[in-house]
């Protein structure tokens, strides 16, 4: 009796590549769509600063477990159906947060945010590093511009829809609407495999993975202190008035953006060495910029010179880490997409203590230091 043969895996093509693009949006426009309604979880839970920020660990802890977890179930089931998994799970969540008021509730349901936004973040990576290396182009800044073209979509989008009259829910439920919309166009060309890489399911990450896992720390811990820090450091030390103190993060997410929206180009013609040195250099020297000279106008330019700097690195590094050949891939994506949350979540906390024991000028330097050790492996990693 002949055995029926397995059908090979479908060759990347234009159709991946723009579906892998759909993918990015939906991860940025998800995670950005929490934004504009924590003011109204907080109201609605009475919780305080602080009980908030304990909440809030809910969300990264969901996203971490899930990661490597993702990693493991794309390999055998198909980046397909676990990005589905992952943005259903993002759709579920939404109304949960936009209208319980119980503690626990709210601490399931930003589980179970976190969870479906590590789940498409790691799975969506995997995909990227197939659909480019298949393509035998550099796509993967571009890849990334659309996830951070998502984010400022959705936090306007969802600001914009609460600002015309729309209770949360309401907002949330355009909000899936869209998500909905984009994944069935997107979902007939996500791949139906995952990495074709033998190993196991789970690893802790060494050698150069874990190397580049760092770099990404390092990188997403900046945009976690500009994110989260740039607003407190220009109306406490720069004078500048509250309502206007959130511009330092804006000026990094659109330098950042159109930095990932053109970056495919700028690898291409400088290199990926040449990216993550001048990278990380021009970020370190924006970060001391807006740190060290104390008019608001120079910090707002140092924020973005951070945003320019950091836009590239990261995809750089996903680009490097698809031609390793330490680690399986679906293993190795998911450890350093890990290590980057990390560095977002643990990175505002060290800033945190590092300013309550000195001041936040002085954290904002070491993290500059950081960024200028990123310019300098950059010479010492081979991609």
């Amino acid at each position: 009796m002949t055995a029926i043969p397995t059908p090979a895996p479908v060759v990347p093509g234009r159709l991946e590549q723009m579906s892998t693009r759909i993918a990015f949006f939906i991860a940025g426009f998800g995670i950005a769509a929490w934004a504009p309604l924590v003011p109204y979880a907080k109201a609605r839970a009475q919780l305080n600063e602080g009980t908030l920020g304990l909440l809030l660990l809910c969300l990264g802890v969901g996203s971490i477990l899930a990661m490597p977890v993702a990693g493991a179930l794309a390999s055998r089931y198909g980046c397909r159906r676990v990005l589905t998994a992952g943005t259903i799970m993002i759709c579920m969540a939404l109304p949960m947060l936009a209208t319980v008021s119980s503690i626990p509730l709210l601490i399931a349901a930003l589980f179970l945010f976190g969870a479906g936004l590590g789940t498409v973040d790691s799975t969506v990576n995997l995909q990227a590093v197939i659909v480019e290396r298949a393509s035998g182009k550099t796509m993967m800044s571009g890849f990334h511009g659309l996830f951070s073209l998502g984010g400022i979509v959705g936090a306007a989008g969802v600001a914009g829809l609460l600002g015309l009259g729309l209770s949360p829910l309401q907002a949330t439920l355009v909000v899936i609407v869209i998500m909905a919309v984009a994944l069935l166009k997107a979902g007939p060309h996500l791949l139906p495999y995952g990495s074709e890489s033998s190993g196991p399911a789970f690893a802790v990450p060494h050698g150069v993975v874990l190397f580049i896992g760092c770099l990404c720390f390092i990188v997403f811990l900046a945009e976690g202190a500009v994110l989260d820090w740039s607003a407190v450091f220009l109306s406490a030390e720069r004078g500048l008035d509250e309502a206007y103190a959130g511009l330092g993060y804006a000026a990094f997410a659109l330098t950042m953006t159109a930095g990932r929206l053109t970056g495919d180009a700028i690898v291409r013609r400088l290199g990926a060495t040449r990216v993550i040195v001048i990278g990380g250099a021009l970020a370190t020297a924006g970060l001391l910029l807006a740190t060290l000279f104390p008019a608001w106008e120079t910090a707002l330019l140092g924020y973005a010179l951070v945003g320019a700097g950091c836009s590239n690195i990261v995809p750089v590094l996903y680009t490097a880490v698809g031609k390793q050949t330490v680690m399986p891939e679906h293993i190795a994506v998911p450890a350093i997409t890990t290590l980057g949350y990390a560095g977002i979540l643990a990175g505002p906390a060290m800033i945190g203590f590092i300013a309550h024991g000195s001041s936040l000028s002085t954290a904002f330097v070491l993290v500059a230091l950081l960024l200028a050790g990123v310019s300098i492996s950059g010479k010492i990693l081979k991609v």
